[in-house]
This record gives C-alpha cells, structure tokens and sequence, in this order.
C-alpha cells in the first residue's frame, strides 16, 4: 500500500471516528424520541397536541425570527468584514478587532440590559416622558418584548460570525481578478458582485448557518420575550408535559430542517470554484473626507449597540446597586476560562482532521457522516444534555465491569468534566468545521496537485502548503469556539458537576430570579474574559493581512 493511501485511510478513518462521536448523542436522542426507554414519561401524545394546537404558529414564528436574524447578520457582517479588509478609514485597526466583542455578550444577556433600559419603567421612556408631559400610552414605542426585537438581538450578538469570516475571505481576494475586471470594463459595483463576491461567498454562507444554527438552538432569549418558537415548542413538550420522546420527535424534525437546508446548499453551490487562483492580495484603498468617516460610523455603530452600550447598562446596574463582590467570583471566573481552553483543544483538531478529509479522501458516505455531524449546532442545549446523559449512562453501564476492577470512575457520566466538553464537542463542531473548511476551499486543488507531485503525502501538503494559508480561518475558528465555550449555557447547567459552575450559570440563574444587579458582574466577566482571546486572535489575523495602503 502506498503512503499516499496510508495517509488517505487514517485520515477517512479519523473522520469516521470524530463524526461518530458526534453523531452518538443525536442518536441516543432518535431512541428516546422513536425507541421504548426506562423512565420514559409519557407515550408521546404531547407531540399530535401541538401539531393540532400550536405548532404550526412555532414554525412561522421560528421562520420569521430567522429571516430578522439572517438580515441582521448579511448587513452588519458583509458591510462590516468588507470595509475592514478593503478600505482604509480612521480607526480601522481598533475597530477590526472591536468588532468580533460582542461575541463575548451573551444574547439572553443583551436581552436583559436592554430589557431594563428600553421598558416604560426604564430611564428612556421615563426621560421622554419627563420631557414631553407625556404619560405611558399617549405615544408609540417600539414593544421589546416581541420577535423582532429578539430577532434584533440575536442578530447584534451573533453577526461577528458572519464578519470573522467576511473578513478573512475579503482579505484574500485577488488582485489580479480585480484588474482582470476592470480591463474588461466593470466598474467598481459589478466587479464586487461578479469577481469578490463569489470568492467570498463560502465564508459568508458558513457564517449565516451558524447564525441561523444559533438562533434555531437559541432558548434564554425566546424564552424571556416570550416568543413562541420551535424551541420553545420542545421545551414546553419535555418540561411543562412531561413528554420526553414528543420532545425528542419535535427535536428530530427541527434537525431535518437544519439538515435539508445544509445540503441544499451543498448542491445549489455545484462545482463552482471560490479559490482564488493569485494569491497576490489586493490592495486596500484609503478613504478621505466624509467617505472616511461614514465607514468608521458603520463599524463603530454594531460596537455601540452590541457591546458598549449593553456593558455600559450593566455596568451601572452594578454599581447602582451597591452589590458586594461574591466571594465565589475567582472560582467561576477560572472554571470557565479552562472549561472553554479544554474545549478548544479538543474540538479544533476534531473538526480540523474532518474537513481535511472530506478534501482529500471525500466519498458519498463520509459527506453523509460529515452533513449529519454539522447538525448538533442546532440542538437545543438542554436536549442535548439529556441526550448526554442517556448516551453517558449506556457507556458507563457497558464499561462498569471494568472500570469496577480498576477502581476508577465513570467518565462520561453526567455530572464530569468529560460529559461537559463531550457537549462541547457536540455542540461546536460545526463552529470549527464551518471555519476550516471556507479556509480550504480558498486553497486552489492545483497545489495541492503541485505539492504531491514532489512526493509530499497529504498530512505533510497540510503541513507545508495548507496551514500557511488558512492559519487565518483557524484563527477565526477558535475563536468563534472559545467564545461559545464561554457562553454556554443549557448543555454544562446540566452536566457540570455539583460545584462547578461558570460565569453564564450563573448570570443566568440570576438574571432567571430578576436579580439582574447580581448577574451584572459575571455577565461583564463573561464579556472580560471572552475579549481575551477575541483580541488576541483577531489581532493575530490582522498580522497575517498583507493588502497594502494606496
């Protein structure tokens, strides 16, 4: 057997094992939703309840929510990646990284400071009514407790995954393609739509899917505008009826959706290519006069709204509350900074050996494996921990004759450490993979062609070629993942250990007893220690940028 074929193999089997892994806990779920297990409450006659009663109002709902989130999402993300990589404007470099802060600002959280600012009883109403002599009624404001202002919010939370991406594409773009353009008489406009734009076009579809991943899975902010959306809907079948598997089956449905829409998108995308085949970067034009300022007022505004002005409102939410500082503080803190390191180290190489499979040793099956392994993003947390849960105790039973005789623990029960990053793993795969994989298909087939033609084999093509050309997305990748790492929520609520728990655990608790004064601080804390590596990377990716000023 050749070396080639050797690394072909262990690659494929690589990807087969990581997808399996991730596929487990969806398919402990499928059991519990279609399959007879112990402790199932109910028979399932929650689910033909709400198909007959309120479910066709959750899926218009969930719909209507998307469509606000995904056009949040293409215009702050796009505008935004596209002004940072191709233009020069006063304060560019600060807000490039600036940009990717709200990341670090939990949606359930903005919500909440938003919430208190926006109300009647809140200081801007009360400011307007102080000013017109007006009372509560006699004018008209916006309702916050309503979708599109949940879809709003989402939408400011989770847009620097589309602009992360954005960035990075647009960054990349060819100037050669460019001149090629315009010698053939484009202007400006037609050459962005008909030559960058489809380069970029991977980048920025793998942001929105995990956007709209995101908004499908999301439960803290729905629940608190009292939305009626498809989550809602399985929350409501697990907890307030009781019916584990009816939730299960309205769990399984919305992972359909998720599935059919990623692999429509895989075949409306075709054989297009998106690499670009001069790695020679174009250049970045610099804006004077108003034009200048105009970009620094695009960029600076999604900062405003989706970081400054929530911190600032929690900020003195804490302060006017006079608060003491727990003493518990310096424990969460540190529980989530290497929860989310752990997480990191584990899920990057996964989904890294995953995608570089499916370019080098792709068949039907394993594009299946992979298509399928992209849906955890979308499941709700809490459903996902009990599929954990389920999938943990089978293991632990099978392996308890062993683990018995060496006198060690369970590992994945519920309750670990491991079942906490195996959530992980589950959950934010797709966030990786997503990542990587825009990176690769920036990568022309031809070197890699070139490179095995010298006799290189396809981990050390990875090593000398590829990695020196998508470190970027890497970057980016892990970003995005230490931050929802960060942020997570439902999934370690349920299986963290007794007495581990972290920054959004305990916002959230909080925050959940309207003690927003006391989920002020760890929500700030959650913004802190996420910028952490949000600078980091992000000036990391910045470094790479060798477009030039002209």
């Amino acid at each position: 057997m050749s070396p080639v074929i050797r690394s072909r193999r262990v690659l494929a089997f690589g990807s087969w094992v990581a997808a399996a892994a991730v596929v487990a806990p969806v398919a402990a779920l499928g059991w519990v939703g279609f399959g007879r297990t112990p402790g199932d409450f109910g028979d399932g006659g929650a689910l033909a309840h709400l198909f007959g009663t309120v479910l066709p109002r959750y899926a218009l709902t969930t719909a209507a929510l998307a469509l606000v989130v995904l056009a949040v999402v293409l215009l702050l993300g796009v505008g935004t990646g596209w002004l940072v990589a191709a233009r020069e404007f006063p304060g560019r470099r600060t807000l490039s990284w600036m940009l990717v802060l709200p990341l670090a600002m939990p949606a359930f959280v903005m919500a909440y400071a938003y919430t208190d600012f926006l109300a009647s009883f809140g200081p801007l109403q009360a400011a307007l009514r102080r000013a017109t002599g007006w009372e509560v009624g006699d004018y008209w404001f916006p309702e916050i407790h309503s979708w599109p202002a949940a879809g709003v919010f989402l939408g400011l939370a989770l847009y620097p995954y589309v602009y992360l991406l954005a960035r990075a594409a647009f960054a990349d773009r060819g100037a050669s393609l460019e001149e090629a353009a315009r010698s053939l008489g484009l202007g400006p406009r037609q050459t962005w739509w008909r030559v960058t734009w489809p380069v970029a076009r991977p980048a920025v579809v793998a942001g929105c899917a995990l956007a709209m991943m995101e908004t499908l899975a999301d439960f803290g902010t729905v629940a608190y505008f009292a939305v009626d959306s498809f989550t809602a809907g399985i929350y409501r079948a697990w907890q307030g009826m009781g019916d584990r598997a009816g939730a299960a089956r309205l769990a399984m449905m919305l992972l359909v959706v998720v599935i059919a829409v990623l692999a429509l998108e895989r075949i409306q995308r075709g054989r297009m290519q998106f690499h670009p085949r001069n790695l020679r970067p174009a250049e970045r034009r610099v804006l004077h006069g108003a034009a200048a300022w105009r970009a620094t007022l695009a960029c600076a505004l999604p900062v405003a709204l989706g970081f400054v002005l929530p911190a600032a409102l929690l900020a003195l939410a804490w302060l006017d509350s006079g608060a003491a500082v727990d003493a518990r503080l310096s424990k969460w803190i540190g529980n989530t900074a290497w929860l989310a390191a752990l997480g990191v180290a584990v899920v990057l190489p996964v989904a890294l050996v995953a995608a570089y499979s499916r370019r080098v040793a792709s068949s039907p099956a394993l594009r299946a494996a992979l298509l399928l392994s992209n849906t955890g993003y979308a499941l709700p947390g809490v459903v996902l921990g009990v599929g954990l849960l389920i999938l943990s105790g089978a293991v632990d039973r099978a392996l308890a004759p062993v683990t018995g005789w060496l006198g060690i623990p369970a590992l994945l029960a519920g309750g670990s450490v491991a079942a906490v990053v195996y959530a992980y793993v589950v959950r934010f795969f797709p966030v990786a993979a997503q990542g990587i994989e825009s990176g690769l298909e920036r990568i022309s087939p031809s070197m890699d062609q070139s490179a095995r033609s010298l006799g290189r084999r396809p981990l050390e093509v990875l090593r000398e070629v590829h990695w020196p050309l998508m470190r970027r997305s890497v970057g980016a990748a892990a970003l995005l993942v230490a931050i929802d790492c960060l942020k997570e929520l439902p999934a370690t609520l349920v299986l963290r250990p007794f007495d581990l728990d972290t920054l959004a655990v305990v916002a959230y608790q909080f925050a959940s007893d309207e003690r927003l004064a006391d989920a002020a601080l760890p929500a700030l804390l959650i913004v802190l220690v996420g910028a952490v590596p949000v600078v980091w990377l992000s000036r990391v990716a910045l470094t790479g940028e060798s477009a030039r000023r002209v």
